[in-house]
């Protein structure tokens, strides 16, 4: 009896068992079934609201009639937003406070805390290295070294290798091989002033965008890597004027796409969204919050706390287990001490370091404190007023237009390259456009500059103090006087007529941001600032490049990389 209630109860168990698996596999079951029911009847839902013009039907929704056909206007119903550029990381924009540093043992108060809102842009995931550099050389001897005039233009390009000279230090062998040499083709390039900064940046937006089209077959690749092309190519002119942007190689140089029997040739524009806009150096606002890094104090729609550097924790090294104690940016530790102790692996470099050699911040940055430090595009101010505008704020404003006449729009020519030299003070020279490109000039009064958001081309000095930042600025009033006057001598002395005193602070003094392999870790704070003028170049000083993106700011998925 006693074994048949044990053979029974074991019975029963297996079939309890059993019992309650299928019940686990009929909810799971359900459940999904459940999922698939509900996400099917959203997509219903959503398919049957969408209006005629997201159905892909081509329908105007202001008239009804269509777009892209025969006859109708053109529109690209096919945009799936802007991709990211080559090297660059999205950084979704937000607000943060500006100049708000941890530490001012200089007592300069030299970066007034304002809160800030940055549009969503997209930015070097690197500094500018010295290989990326060469490129752009290369690109400048091939293209003008042949010819004894334009030969200036490379010239002029050149790093000042000079930089690493020291009276009373051994740098010679950085001096000979530091920019060329392929051990360093990795650490950022240096010796670039501001000036060369922005030509590079213009450069590079040319050449990606020129093999954007050749991608997509507007252009003829094999063509445009021919060197007898001698391409010079703009994106501007491009869309303005894209026969006169080609040449007279265009027959050779158009790609398949291109080309058109019954109406010549179809060429690239604006509304195709397949361009991308303009490299450029980022806005200092730009730079102190992408190399802040703050998503990660977010909680909820806060930010929990501060930071000090461009990484997460109140100290240089790091914390982590994996990698503790180890040092997270190249920076001077101690005088005479860029490196750590011998006898071990250096915790430093002793001069710059290869670009990745640091862990990236959240946005996923390189050496946003250390290594070098870097131009950004504003004009330098010790304070920032009270009242200046907290959206995507940028001193350095200069509003210019392409000149165009009766003949046409004016390009850069061999035969007027010399009214685009501007000489510097350090006895070089700077081009402010390349040929092929179009001749700028500033706006002016009969251009109807009397606006309410505007009212001069050049705002440089915009609320100074001067009166000439007035909208009804009189020439040759009595109350004129600059907040800031650098010294007008042939030698930098200061002029004994116009009395008063002098600052180093002018219209071309630029902004770098960041600490340097040769700074100590105050520095290393992204709300410091400091100014050089826009021709010196250092050791220290590097650069990195910024893009615009077009579009929504509030971006919750991350472009798609080409």
């Amino acid at each position: 009896m006693k074994y048949f209630i044990c053979f029974a109860s074991m019975k029963f168990k297996r079939y309890f068992i059993k019992y309650i698996e299928t019940l686990y596999i009929y909810n799971r079951f359900m459940k999904k079934t459940s999922i698939y029911i509900i996400i099917f009847s959203i997509f219903f839902i959503v398919s049957c609201n969408r209006n005629t013009y997201k159905s892909g039907k081509n329908i105007s929704q202001a008239t009804g009639w269509k777009i892209n056909s025969e006859g109708g206007f053109q529109l690209s119903t096919k945009y799936k937003g802007q991709i990211t550029a080559p090297g660059m990381r999205f950084i979704q924009g937000g607000t943060f406070v500006k100049g708000n540093t941890k530490d001012n043992v200089m007592h300069d108060w030299n970066n007034t805390p304002t809160q800030q809102y940055v549009r969503s842009f997209f930015m070097d995931e690197t500094e500018v290295t010295n290989g990326m550099y060469i490129e752009y050389l290369f690109w400048l001897k091939n293209m003008y070294g042949g010819d004894s005039e334009l030969r200036r233009i490379y010239i002029a390009a050149l790093p000042d290798t000079l930089v690493w000279r020291n009276p009373l230090g051994f740098n010679e062998d950085m001096v000979n091989n530091y920019l060329r040499h392929p051990a360093f083709q990795n650490h950022p390039v240096v010796g670039v002033s501001w000036n060369q900064a922005n030509n590079y940046a213009k450069w590079r937006t040319q050449r990606v965008n020129v093999r954007i089209l050749a991608e997509k077959g507007y252009l003829n690749k094999d063509s445009i890597l021919n060197p007898k092309s001698k391409l010079n190519f703009n994106t501007t002119r491009y869309l303005l004027d894209p026969e006169g942007a080609l040449g007279q190689n265009i027959e050779d140089l158009i790609g398949d796409k291109a080309k058109s029997e019954e109406n010549g040739f179809d060429f690239a524009g604006i509304e195709d969204g397949i361009l991308l806009p303009a490299y450029r150096l980022p806005t200092e606002t730009e730079w102190e919050y992408a190399a802040l890094g703050l998503e990660e104090l977010r909680s909820g729609n806060l930010y929990r706390g501060k930071k000090k550097f461009p990484w997460d924790g109140e100290y240089t090294r790091s914390q982590r287990k994996k990698n503790l104690g180890d040092q997270l940016a190249n920076y001077k530790l101690g005088k005479g001490d860029y490196g750590g102790i011998a006898g071990w692996s250096e915790t430093g470099s002793g001069i710059t370091t290869s670009v990745r050699a640091y862990p990236e911040n959240s946005f996923g940055l390189f050496g946003m404190g250390g290594n070098v430090a870097e131009w950004v595009a504003d004009v330098y101010r010790p304070i920032i007023d009270e009242e200046a505008n907290d959206f995507n704020y940028y001193r350095g404003n200069l509003y210019t237009k392409p000149e165009i006449d009766k003949s046409g729009i004016n390009v850069v020519s061999k035969q007027n390259l010399n009214q685009q030299i501007t000489k510097l003070p350090n006895g070089r020279i700077n081009f402010n456009n390349l040929p092929g490109e179009l001749i700028q000039v500033e706006l002016d009064d009969s251009l109807d500059l009397n606006r309410t958001n505007y009212s001069k081309s050049d705002n440089r000095n915009f609320k100074d103090g001067d009166t000439e930042s007035s909208r009804f600025f009189i020439d040759g009033d009595k109350n004129d006087r600059q907040m800031y006057r650098s010294p007008s001598g042939s030698q930098g002395d200061p002029d004994p007529n116009k009395g008063g005193e002098y600052s180093l602070i002018s219209d071309d003094s630029r902004v770098y941001k960041g600490g340097s392999w040769l700074d100590r870790s105050y520095y290393l704070d992204p709300a410091q600032r400091r100014f050089f003028p826009g021709y010196m170049t250092t050791n220290y000083i590097g650069f990195r490049c910024a893009m615009s993106y077009l579009g929504e700011s509030r971006n919750v998925t991350k472009p798609k990389k080409r």
